[in-house]
Formats: C-alpha cells, structure tokens, sequence
C-alpha cells in the first residue's frame, strides 16, 4: 500500500518507505503498550485483595493448572458481564472480569471464564490478536492517507499531467483505487476470522483446565443472556475481540459468520455441553 501511494506521485521508494515505518510504529506500540491501552479505556482497577478473594484464588488456581506465572488480577466496575485477558507474554500478562460478572456467576463458572483467559494467555493469542489488530489499523490508516491524497490532489497528483511516465503512473493509481477498496475489508475479515478460531481454542483449552465443560457453557449462557442489559464502558470496534463475548453485538447461528469476532455463543455452548 505505501508503495502505491509513493508511486501514484512518482516517489515509490518514499511510500513504501511510509508504509514499512507506520507499520513498524504501530506493531512496536502494540507490542509494548497495547495492553496498558486496553486497561486504561476500559477502566480496569487492580482487585481488591479482600474484596475479589474469590476471583484472585481463581486466577492463581488456572494459572497453577496452565504453568504459568501470576497475571495481574483486575476488575472493571460495572454491571455489564463480561471478561478479558491481554498481555504480550504470560509474564506481562492481566486478567480482567466486569464487577457484574463476578455477581451473577457461581464458583464452578467464574472458574470456567478464568480458565478461558488464562488459555488466551498460554496460547499467546492476546500478543497474536494486538499485533493482527495493530496491523489492521496500519492498512486502514494508509487507506486514509491515499483518499486524502486523492482529496487534495486528485488521483495520480498533479504532477502527472507534466510528467512523460504517465503509464507507470496510471499502473500505480489503479493498483491505490483497488488497495483502497479492499484492502481493509480482506484485514479486518481475515482478524475476525483468526479472532473466532482462537475462541474456539480458548473454549477446549480451558476444558483441559478446569474438566468441567459444563461449568464454562453455564457461564457463557448467563453472559449472554446479559449482553444487552448494560453497555460495557470503553468498548470499542478495536477491541470488541479480546472479550469473551462480544460487547458491541451478540452474532446467532444465523448471523453472517464473516462479520463476527466470535463465532455464535449457541455454537459455542453446544459443543462445550456435547463434551460434558
């Protein structure tokens, strides 16, 4: 993409230049301060050791299971169900539920959503999903910078009405319209599509955890069931993938499976029951 717009305004070497580097920035953010990020919109406060017990000997009983260090244990406060992990390494690791989850979820399920996280922690899908979603978010900040260009200097600039390499340049252009177009749609189907198989992954691997499939899928009905009574603070299209369930939009069996960050929470919960 960077090479397109560097060629669209005869400077090919400059625009993959760009793209190399913003592409380069936003990965090094993602990898050292993504996390920090995600904690601080989404309001997250360390546990209260007294408070959370439960929660904290939750965490330390998966992390037991799954060998893995302490995370750091965190709780956002409210009402709203739902749960996340991010960390570029398991020793950087947190993992944070919603005040409300810890409320309408017994023992044998909240230790079935722990166990989900801590299997996005050991299966590193929380550096894997802030690295694809920084990536995402180059291609779509390159698309942005070309229909700027396009904005302010018509396609192909306006340095190809002088220049006798109108041909190269006309390649360049079309190639820019067709990056432009589709580009960030194939990125962000391609991070829904990684973003659903990792579930999935975490689903079986806290199984392996806990041996208590039900206790999982008697959590993710009442998460559900629980999506749309409260708006979970500083959720975003950024970030909707890294919860357990989606905070923005609950996809059925019959949603469009391409447009989901999470497969369908029936599909999910039937297969968990199907190995209880």
């Amino acid at each position: 993409m960077g090479l397109s717009i560097g060629g669209m305004y005869h400077f090919p070497r400059f625009g993959l230049a760009l793209g190399a580097i913003t592409g380069l920035i936003l990965t090094l953010w993602a990898y050292f301060g993504g996390s920090s990020a995600v904690l601080g919109l989404s309001g997250a406060v360390e546990a209260d050791s007294v408070k959370d017990r439960q929660f904290i000997n939750l965490v330390d009983e998966m992390r037991i299971a799954a060998g893995l260090p302490m995370p750091q244990v965190m709780v956002i406060e409210t009402e709203a169900a739902n749960a996340f992990a991010t960390g570029r390494d398991p020793a950087h690791a947190t993992v944070a539920v919603t005040r409300g989850l810890t409320r309408i979820l017994n023992r044998e399920e909240l230790q079935g959503v722990v166990a989900h996280e801590m299997s996005h922690i050991r299966n590193f899908d929380t550096r894997y999903m802030m690295l694809v979603a920084a990536l995402v978010g180059a291609i779509i900040l390159l698309s942005d910078t070309m229909m700027r260009g396009w904005w302010w200097g018509g396609i192909g600039g306006r340095r190809s009405s002088r220049d006798g390499d109108r041909g190269g340049n006309a390649i360049f252009a079309i190639l820019a319209v067709v990056l432009v177009i589709l580009a960030p749609i194939f990125a962000s189907l391609l991070q829904m599509a990684i973003s659903r198989k990792r579930e999935f992954l975490a689903d079986a691997s806290a199984v392996e955890l806990t041996r208590n499939p039900l206790g999982l899928a008697s959590a993710l009905e009442k998460i559900d069931n629980n999506l749309d009574k409260e708006p979970l603070p500083g959720a975003s299209k950024a970030t909707q993938h890294l919860y357990i369930a989606n905070p923005l939009k609950s996809f059925g069996m019959r949603s469009s499976a391409l447009m989901s960050t999470h497969p369908p929470m029936e599909a999910r919960i039937k297969l968990l029951r199907s190995m209880g």
